[in-house]
């Protein structure tokens, strides 16, 4: 009741990241429901179910890391004075965050269930002259209790992952007010040896499923008449998109450190110290970006603008949906960095310095990663499609 209350108060901004986490949420409920869908209709085809339902896990995962970073974002979760004493301390702000997570991929689920029986024409009749009939399969019973599940994935999934992300790590120690305690100044990330662990991992998967030895699972048809096992090429991209994920902060943290190198001067030295300041929270998102570009890339490459999609409509769907949350998340990463470091541009103007510097600053810090990323993602793109090719 509290998260419904507060939503209803919210800023315009904020209602409208929740409404796109909802909308996300009933993408992936929709993605899923037609999976089911497709295993109702075509019983004995258990492979190919198995591999759409393994295409779902990438939207899902997707969705989750944008409601995440939209709970983090949320000025109703934010520590501040006088909170505790009424009983919302750090702890009981997580709780909220998670209740209102769990509303808005509930919304979302529900209207990809009416969405989904719409189309299938257990509302009303069969929509567009029922051509997604086959797809969706109509006219068998829809077993309730798999598809009230599968919604349920979202919302529970989302709901625990903002609960973790944002409970209470460590006791504040104040002087004044425990909510507006600050941690010490954090180590450097460490996850850059693990994370580039993970990308070759991922990268010897790909190739290994691409010469259909991936398990005997469905075929993945690619140019030249080549097969492969899409669970294992999609198992390849995922160990890469979470290792670019882990080396993300390292390698914006290692960004930051190189613009301070060589004599900097007092902008690069604002970049750099920004940078590796808010590597933490802006690293994670530009790694997963930059395995969603580099998977963009490569599927480009390979299949062509018109070319064919493994799971039909849904490919299409689902990387729609990968694209779109990942991008959302960046964005929301960027609007929280820049919320965090309020106070000390406000300080570095009192201080003397000037709007251009450090919108200077600010460009320095765009470009830098630039340089860094861009490369990275073209060569993992290349990586991952070489033994495609052959």
């Amino acid at each position: 009741m509290l998260a419904l209350r507060l939503a209803r108060g919210a800023h315009p901004l904020v209602l409208l990241r929740r409404l796109l986490v909802a909308a996300a949420s009933a993408g992936v409920g929709f993605l899923l429901l037609c999976t089911l869908g497709y295993a109702v209709g075509h019983p004995g085809e258990s492979r190919a179910a198995l591999a759409r339902l393994a295409w779902c896990v990438l939207p899902l995962a997707a969705t989750v890391h944008f409601a995440v970073a939209v709970a983090r974002t949320d000025p109703t979760t934010r520590p501040r004075p006088g909170l505790s004493a009424i009983g919302l301390g750090p702890a009981r702000l997580a709780a909220v965050a998670a209740a209102s997570t769990a509303v808005s991929c509930t919304l979302g689920s529900m209207v990809a269930l009416l969405v989904f029986l719409h189309l299938r024409g257990d509302l009303t009749g069969l929509p567009f002259d029922g051509a997604a009939a086959e797809l969706l399969g109509a006219g068998r019973p829809l077993p309730l209790a798999g598809a009230l599940t599968l919604l349920a994935i979202v919302p529970v999934v989302a709901s625990t992952s903002a609960a973790l992300t944002l409970r209470p790590r460590r006791k504040a120690v104040l002087d004044d007010d425990p909510d507006t305690a600050e941690p010490a100044p954090a180590a450097p990330p460490n996850g850059l040896p693990w994370g580039v662990a993970l990308v070759a991992l991922g990268v010897a998967v790909e190739t290994y499923a691409s010469r259909g030895q991936g398990g005997g699972a469905a075929a993945l048809p690619l140019p030249g008449g080549l097969g492969g096992g899409p669970v294992g090429v999609l198992a390849g991209w995922a160990l890469t998109a979470v290792g670019l994920a882990v080396a993300g902060p390292g390698l914006t943290h290692l960004t930051g450190r190189l613009l301070q190198t060589f004599r900097p001067g007092v902008t690069r030295l604002l970049a750099g110290r920004a940078l590796m300041d808010e590597a933490r929270r802006i690293g994670r998102p530009l790694g997963v970006a930059c395995a969603v570009a580099s998977a963009t890339i490569g599927a480009t490459t390979l299949y062509g603008t018109g070319g064919a999609q493994p799971f039909g409509p849904l490919t299409g769907l689902g990387a729609a949906l990968v694209m779109a949350c990942t991008t959302a998340t960046l964005l929301t990463a960027a609007l929280e960095s820049r919320q965090t470091r309020v106070s000390t541009k406000d300080a570095l103007l009192r201080l003397g310095a000037s709007a251009s510097t450090l919108r200077l600053a600010v460009g320095m810090r765009a470009l830098a990663l630039l340089m860094v990323f861009a490369p990275l993602t073209w060569a993992i793109a290349e990586l991952a499609a070489l033994p495609l090719r052959r």
